[in-house]
């Protein structure tokens, strides 16, 4: 599906505004929309712009010309008691009401849109807002976890998706702005909504409730692609964690043991099964780190190991002492869980 956007531009092109709408485009506008529902509120929101910006120019315009008339007509008659009246029922009550009503039956039949049940074979994934990244689990028709990964959410193109929502710590807010609206994320409580993404490609999703010193740094990537890329995709991640290839990876693979990494930190098909940080399974093969705040490089990795609170301050992940050899050999076996 293409996105309608650009039949709204040419009407609100004139506008003044116009030059702060250059921002509305790229991988997280909620204006430049690659799902059905992010085209809906972006097909509210081009006419609200356009009746706001005519309200605030009439208004203006109006304001201009009282001032003119009471300077130009200074002993001109005000006006009667019935004049003044008719001028309130019509510009504060029969106005307003007459540009906020179809606005508001129209945000009311969207939010139906928006929340209405997915369907019973929508392919389902279970998001879990930690502080402050994303845990993310895809689940079988039982419930049952197919395989478990972090920050980075991939869905395949054109198919009913199904999100189960919740918080192990404070409120969340889930919201990817070109594919879906926000939803909250509460402690306790399990928030159920779906999304289709239209078009393939790498969005950016952010947690849209104020939940802590580094809000501003939990995001996360959505990535939607065709369908056999995203089976392959998901077959990979419920795999085991690759076996260390070289006596270097076998090195640093003690190192992650003896260094308290596996306390955290699971890594399935090892005898690590921490639950407090992300799953390192298939790590490398994850374009980020630290919830999209860095790139998923060597040189990245090896300063969030080592010195994490000057990435993310007040985040859970604790600095890594440890020689420059054994922090070589740990890169090299985390380098190599693909």
């Amino acid at each position: 599906m293409h996105s309608r956007k650009s039949s709204w531009l040419p009407v609100v092109a004139g506008l003044p505004l116009i030059s702060l709408l250059s921002a509305c485009s790229g991988v997280q506008s909620s204006l430049d929309p690659a799902g059905a529902a992010a085209e809906l509120i972006a097909d509210l929101w081009w006419p609200m712009l356009l009746v706001a910006s005519l309200v605030t120019v009439l208004v203006l315009v109006l304001l201009l010309m009282a001032i003119f008339r009471a300077f130009r007509h200074r002993s001109a008659r005000p006006l009667s008691r019935r004049q003044s009246r008719n001028l309130v029922i019509a510009g504060g009550i029969i106005l307003p009401l007459t540009v906020t009503i179809p606005f508001a039956l129209s945000s009311f039949s969207i939010g139906r849109t928006l929340y209405a049940p997915p369907p019973d074979n929508a392919l389902t994934i279970e998001v879990i807002g930690k502080r402050w990244w994303w845990e993310i689990h895809y689940l079988d028709q039982s419930g049952n976890r197919i395989a478990t990964t972090a920050n980075e959410l991939h869905v395949p193109v054109g198919e009913p998706i199904k999100l189960l929502l919740k918080s192990d710590n404070v409120i969340h807010s889930f919201w990817v702005p070109n594919i879906q609206g926000k939803t909250d994320m509460m402690p306790g409580q399990v928030n159920v909504t779906s999304l289709v993404a239209d078009e393939p490609g790498v969005y950016r999703g952010q947690c849209a409730e104020y939940c802590g010193a580094q809000h501003a740094l939990m995001a996360f990537l959505f990535v939607a692609e065709p369908q056999e890329a995203f089976d392959a995709w998901l077959e990979q991640q419920a795999q085991p964690a690759v076996a260390p290839d070289t006596a270097q990876a076998v090195h640093g693979r003690e190192v992650f043991f003896d260094s308290g990494c596996a306390s955290c930190h699971t890594v399935r098909g090892t005898r690590a099964a921490g639950d407090e940080g992300p799953d390192l399974t298939h790590l490398a093969g994850r374009r980020t780190l630290a919830a999209a705040t860095v790139p998923n490089r060597i040189g990245h990795l090896g300063g969030w190991i080592t010195d994490p609170q000057h990435i993310k301050p007040e985040s859970l992940m604790p600095p890594t002492e440890m020689s420059p050899d054994d922090l070589q050999s740990l890169l090299r076996y985390l380098g190599g869980l693909e």
